[in-house]
């Protein structure tokens, strides 16, 4: 069924369609929806919603690259089918928890700009309040786009609402042209949304650290450096002196999280941690994740427990209510971006040192040996393995510096370094442009 219907979820009233499918919801018209500045608030509120979803950021965005790298892989006594294709890179197109990351982004999406359409209309807001507005709303739609093309490569683009069935029938958009609109809606929120000390909205520093990863994914390096640098430099935040503390909601060193509550929980610790612990344990750390850490690296510890001889993942350890908010961006990412993007323009080689030492010096480790910049390439490489290890990070690493067939076994063809498109949106999407990947 492919009628639009429109609904108060939690805080905000949305689209319950997205490009993958139009579902009926219960149930107001959306023009009852956004009368004032009160509405547009509960849907700009609402627009993050998604981002809460266990096929999101509630589990599986962040532990399928993990798991599809040399993080995480599924013990032989894990349940799930899925699972098992994303660890042996054998995904299927009718895997269904990778169409879970699909909806839930494009419900993102669509949820931002139903609200985004509406704002220019509202007269009880100022022409500051209306642009706030919008530049936090373009800064979810950002990051959803975003997301989903570092996953599956070229994706649809979504700038409207998707008012009729006509509408869910999207081309997919070389990467260019998603990047370029993402950038696009990052450098409005940055330009008109405040600094804020509220990790879990969109702020200005938000934005830029958004752009930095962004321009670093493009190759964009000059950008990068000026971004990550502005966030450094500008941004307010700082490391904080115990590596465990960073996953302390609203540590200092946060720039964005998403907001979990015992209402609205995330369940990464239940598929983490061990059946002992009354958690599923569909997931284990890798003997190759294990053997990354330096002897004395700190990291290792706030990262990994033992049940035994069984490891697990504990950076979100909140097993009971899984209220731990889950970060998206922080700052330890803006020095090894900027000492990435530098080495590679061949630049600048005792700042690429300084920016990787005041990581490693942070988790007592001593100052980087490399001292050229091919050895200070394989060095932020080896850091951003063991930084943000079980935060998201590994597969898109090495796809984006072209590494994963190099450092995966199970990764025999370029073509398998991109996610299937689910099968339901090939099925349902008749546009003559909406094509599989290759291979699938």
């Amino acid at each position: 069924m492919r009628k639009i219907f429109f609904t108060l979820i939690s805080l905000g009233i949305f689209s319950a369609c997205d490009v993958l499918d139009v579902k009926p919801t219960n149930r107001i018209p959306k023009d009852d929806a956004f009368k004032d500045k009160t509405g547009i608030e509960k849907g700009i509120l609402g627009s993050y919603g998604p981002f809460q979803y266990l096929s999101y950021y509630g589990r599986s965005y962040l532990t399928f690259s993990d798991l599809s790298a040399d993080n995480l892989e599924q013990p032989v006594d894990g349940t799930s089918s899925d699972y098992r294709e994303i660890d042996n890179n054998n995904i299927q197109p009718e895997n269904s928890a990778v169409e879970g990351i699909w909806a839930s982004a494009y419900e993102g999406i669509n949820r931002a700009n139903n609200v985004i359409a509406k704002v220019p209309d509202m007269s009880d807001m100022t022409d500051e309040e209306k642009q706030i507005a919008l530049g936090e709303l373009y800064f979810i739609r950002a990051l959803n786009h975003f997301n989903l093309m570092i996953y599956f490569g070229d994706v649809p683009v979504k700038t409207t609402p998707t008012l009729s069935p006509d509408e869910v029938n999207v081309p997919r958009k070389p990467k260019a042209e998603v990047y370029a609109q993402v950038v696009e809606d990052l450098e409005y929120a940055e330009e008109h949304l405040p600094e804020s000390s509220v990790k879990t909205r969109a702020s200005k520093y938000a934005a830029v650290a958004l752009l930095a990863r962004v321009h670093l994914y493009m190759g964009a390096y000059a950008d990068a450096i000026t971004r990550a640098t502005e966030v450094i430099d500008d941004g307010g935040y700082a490391l904080v002196d115990d590596y465990a503390d960073v996953f302390t909601d609203g540590s200092a060193e946060s720039i964005f999280e998403i907001d979990f509550t015992i209402q609205a929980r995330n369940r990464i610790a239940e598929y983490n941690f061990p059946k002992s612990l009354n958690g599923r344990r569909e997931l284990a750390p890798t003997p190759d994740i294990l053997g990354a850490f330096e002897p004395s690296d700190t990291r290792a510890d706030a990262s990994i427990a033992f049940d035994g001889t069984l490891p697990y993942a504990i950076k979100y350890d909140d097993l009971s209510t899984g209220a731990d908010n889950v970060i998206v961006l922080r700052l330890s990412e803006m020095y090894l971006i900027r000492a990435e993007a530098n080495a590679r323009l061949a630049q600048n080689l005792a700042l690429v040192q300084g920016d990787i030492n005041m990581i490693r010096n942070r988790a007592e480790l001593g100052d980087t040996p490399a001292n050229t910049f091919p050895e200070l390439l394989e060095a932020i490489e080896q850091e951003r393995w063991v930084e943000f290890a079980f935060e998201g990070h590994r597969w898109f690493d090495l796809v984006r510096t072209n590494r994963a067939m190099d450092v995966l076994p199970n990764v025999t063809k370029l073509s398998k370094t991109l996610f299937p498109i689910p099968l339901s949106e090939i099925l349902t999407n008749t546009n003559p442009d909406m094509k599989q990947n290759p291979d699938y």
